[in-house]
């Protein structure tokens, strides 16, 4: 197990009901709210009325930004700042999924800081302070609500790029699994294979004996998949969006990752494809992670042989246990099928024209991932398998 540091500073409210503490916890900050959320699905289903209501009643002054698209633009994060800054904002509250939360991390960096806020997104300047955010939640998947990251799409070039540091943290996140009855069968599954993937950045690791993260990981992915059938049958089962909830909040607060180095190489490969072709982050995920661990399985053959035997329940063939993580890679992909996302690139009309531009900016800044350090021909090849 390596040395590590955790925090995990969030508040965390669930329950049924709980946005209705909105105003009561952002008073403890100031008075002047900017409410930032997506394009209107809050308005469609009451969320933004109940909050609203929530803020009026402590007598807090809000000002309004919505239409977030997922992959949030970098346009929407400068509109915020001027935003912030011309109304003294004091807090921001982002109701919505992580792409409402991530923009709201950027603007909350970008208004203290005198430069341009992509500063921080290409590592050209480092985060000295943050403007305090919340959450309420309405669409488990990116973590976000518990995780000091930021990811933000640059319309400049197309490019997708995170930001990270502990002043971004939300100050408090409201999780009601109620929020989430009203999302199609797609979403859901979008949201799961976003989670699990959280997970796997963590579990598929070179370091040994990481026996309780190991175990805990495998706890959140089997819950995930038992919870997912369920949820897809019944979207107003409470219990099993509570599950799942509570699972993408757990999946990324790094608990997960302690003690452990960390992959996130297919994140990083998934950014070019979603920076440039706008899909859901969660199904080009489902495309990628199969493609990823098809290609580099070799390099720890043992560890995906336990992830197929504990995840999958698939037996340990000793003789052969290559096909034992063969298997359990396949039991991924068909379980990602099952719920109704694409495993590969050409079920998304994607075609390999544009494979050499999203590997060259994959690797700006040299190999991406730990498990097996990956180059630019490596993902060329991880783009071939997931086409």
């Amino acid at each position: 197990m390596e040395n590590f540091m955790f925090q995990a500073p969030t508040k965390i409210i669930f329950g049924k009901g709980t946005e209705n503490q909105t105003g009561e916890e952002i008073k403890k900050f100031g008075k002047k709210v900017l409410l930032h959320y997506g394009e209107g699905s809050i308005k469609k289903y009451g969320i933004y009325d109940r909050v609203m209501g929530s803020l009026k009643k402590e007598g807090l002054e809000v000002i309004e930004l919505g239409g977030v698209q997922p992959n949030p633009r970098l346009s929407m994060v400068r509109k915020g700042v001027s935003l912030c800054r011309e109304n003294n904002i004091d807090f921001i509250l982002a109701v919505g999924g992580g792409s409402a939360i991530d923009s709201a991390k950027a603007i909350g960096i970008g208004v203290p800081y005198s430069g341009d806020v992509w500063d921080f997104y290409a590592k050209k300047a480092k985060i000295r302070a943050a403007l305090p955010i919340g959450a309420v939640l309405t669409i488990p998947a990116a973590g976000s609500e518990v995780s000091c990251d930021s990811v933000i799409t640059n319309e400049d070039g197309w490019y997708k790029r995170s930001a990270d540091n502990e002043a971004i943290f939300p100050r408090f996140s409201i999780l009601n699994p109620e929020l989430t009855f009203t999302l199609s069968a797609k979403q859901t599954a979008i949201g799961i294979a976003d989670i699990m993937s959280h997970v796997f950045e963590r579990y598929f690791t070179q370091v040994q004996n990481v026996e309780l993260t190991d175990r805990l990981a495998e706890a959140t992915l089997k819950t995930l998949i038992n919870n997912a059938g369920i949820v897809l049958e019944n979207p107003n089962d409470y219990n099993a969006r509570a599950e799942i909830m509570w699972c993408g909040s757990i999946a990324h607060n790094n608990m997960l990752g302690t003690g452990r180095i960390n992959d996130w190489a297919s994140h990083g490969i998934e950014h070019e494809l979603s920076a440039i072709y706008d899909i859901a982050h969660g199904e080009g995920l489902s495309i990628v992670f199969p493609a990823w661990m098809k290609y580099v399985y070799k390099s720890n053959l043992p560890r995906f042989a336990q992830y197929a035997n504990r995840v999958w329940n698939i037996d340990i063939d000793f003789n052969n246990i290559e096909k034992t993580a063969i298997d359990g890679i396949n039991r991924l992909e068909s379980f990602f099928r099952e719920i109704g996302l694409a495993t590969r690139l050409s079920d998304l009309d994607i075609t390999d024209d544009r494979f050499d531009e999203m590997a060259n900016k994959a690797v700006e800044n040299g190999p991406i991932g730990f498990f097996k350090k990956l180059d630019k021909n490596d993902i060329l090849n991880i783009f071939k398998i997931a086409l």
